[in-house]
């Protein structure tokens, strides 16, 4: 697998307001609009070639924000959606008792992480085509955690901020784990947007 960029949509309305909105298809707010912009801007010179993005709203709006700047199309993949929280969807992140329950009607991690990966891993896996530029991955929180899960970087309980970059990069030697690491520093999101969707 080669080295890709990674980014966590920016604010959506259900970030904002603090609640679950796993499989629930929330909208950026204006901030979030902004967010996505500034990633743009933090991506520009990365030389990504390809984006593939949840087709949720609140991540593919940010990956059109991005798109657009660099001038590229976007191919979406169901499997990228976030976990689906079942009747937990629409309640408050800080009444969630714990990452791993099993919501009624939703998704186990367990469940949630093979869905992902299956769906994740051609992706990544996928030839570049010769001279071509980095992959982008534009999704959720959730996304990211089986990411890092996957890629033996350990499950990471606070997730990813939104509309941060993140770079992948592979070890050079086998048996180490991948590492990861914001493309750029951007501003620090206001105290109501919650780490964890």
């Amino acid at each position: 697998m080669q080295p890709f960029l990674f980014l966590r949509h920016g604010q959506s309305t259900a970030n904002r307001d603090r609640v679950i909105a796993g499989s629930t298809d929330a909208e950026l707010t204006g901030l979030g609009e902004a967010q996505a912009q500034e990633a743009a801007v933090a991506l520009a010179g990365s030389g990504i070639r390809r984006i593939v993005a949840s087709p949720q709203r609140r991540a593919l709006r940010t990956a059109e924000i991005v798109a657009e700047a660099l001038g590229l199309p976007i191919a979406t993949d169901p499997g990228l959606v976030e976990r689906h929280w079942g009747a937990w969807e629409g309640r408050l992140v800080a009444d969630r008792p714990d990452y791993f329950m099993v919501p009624e009607g939703g998704e186990s991690w367990e469940a949630f992480r093979d869905r992902a990966w299956a769906a994740c891993e051609p992706i990544l896996a996928a030839e570049p085509a010769p001279l071509a530029g980095p992959l982008l991955i534009v999704a959720h929180a959730g996304i990211m955690r089986v990411l890092r899960d996957r890629l033996g970087l350990g499950f990471e309980a606070r997730g990813v901020g939104n509309a941060l970059p993140m770079r992948f990069t592979p070890p050079d030697t086998a048996h180490l784990p991948w590492r990861v690491e914001p493309v750029t520093k951007l501003q620090p999101e206001p105290a109501s947007t919650p780490a964890i969707v």
